[in-house]
C-alpha cells in the first residue's frame, strides 16, 4: 500500500539519511489538507509530520481557528528529512512528487493550504497556476482544477520561518484567521464545525494509505 511504499522509499539520496521516513497523519477524508515541505529533526524521529517546534505552532494555529489538527490531514512535499534541515532539491522533490499526487488524488480535499515557498511553488505547479513569490501571494485564495476534482490553495509561510521572524509569525496567524477560516467556513455552511466534520467524513468513502 502507498504507505508502505513511502517508508520503504529508495528513489533518491534522502534514504540514506533517515531514520524514517514520514508519509502524514491525520484524518484521511479531510477537507483540508496541509503540506508542508520536509520533516525535521524531530520528526524524523518519531516518524510523523510537525511535531517540533513548528508542529506546536501549526496546532495552535489551527485551534485558533476553532478547529483541531486531528480533523485535517498533514504531509510533506518530501517525506524524509534533507540532511541538516536543508531546503528540499528538486531531484527529491521530483522522486517523491508521485506519493503527494496519490495522496491527493485519494482525499480530495477541497482546500489545500501550502506551508512554506518549495510547498507553494509544487502545487501551484501541479494546478497549472503562477507562482511568484510568498511575500506577495500568501493568505490569497486561489481556485483550481488539481487533477480530476475542484480545490481552493491557500499559500502561506512554513511554521517554522515564523518561529524566527516575528514579523512573518503576524502574516501567518492573519492568514489562519482570515483566509484559512473563511474558506472553511464556505466549504462547510453554518452548521456546527464538528457536526459538519463529521457529515463529510462519513459521505465519503474511506480508504487505506497502508
Amino acid at each position: 500500500m502507498l504507505e508502505e511504499e513511502i517508508l520503504n522509499c529508495t528513489k533518491c539520496k534522502l534514504h540514506t539519511y533517515r531514520r524514517r521516513a514520514v508519509p502524514g497523519e491525520g484524518n484521511r477524508n479531510s477537507i483540508l489538507v496541509f503540506i508542508g515541505e520536509a520533516p525535521g529533526e524531530k520528526e524524523d524521529e518519531q516518524g510523523r509530520p510537525f511535531v517540533g517546534p513548528a508542529g506546536r505552532l501549526l496546532t495552535e494555529l489551527i485551534e485558533s481557528t476553532g478547529y483541531r489538527r486531528e480533523d485535517f490531514y498533514i504531509t510533506n512535499i518530501v517525506k524524509c528529512r534533507p540532511p541538516g534541515n536543508r531546503d528540499p532539491e528538486d531531484d527529491e522533490i521530483s522522486a517523491c512528487l508521485p506519493y503527494l499526487v496519490k495522496q491527493l488524488e485519494l482525499i480530495k480535499p477541497k482546500i489545500v493550504v501550502c506551508l512554506g515557498r518549495h510547498s507553494a511553488r509544487t502545487i501551484f505547479k501541479l494546478a497549472g497556476l503562477k507562482w511568484t513569490c510568498m511575500s506577495v501571494q500568501h493568505g490569497k485564495i486561489y481556485s483550481a482544477r488539481l487533477f480530476n476534482f475542484n480545490v481552493k490553495i491557500i499559500p502561506t509561510y512554513h511554521p517554522a520561518a515564523a518561529l524566527y521572524n516575528p514579523q512573518l509569525k503576524s502574516s501567518l496567524e492573519e492568514d489562519f484567521k482570515k483566509s484559512i477560516k473563511l474558506v472553511l467556513g464556505e466549504v462547510l455552511g453554518a452548521r456546527s464545525v464538528k457536526k459538519t466534520l463529521l457529515d463529510f467524513s462519513s459521505e465519503k468513502k474511506s480508504f487505506l494509505l497502508k
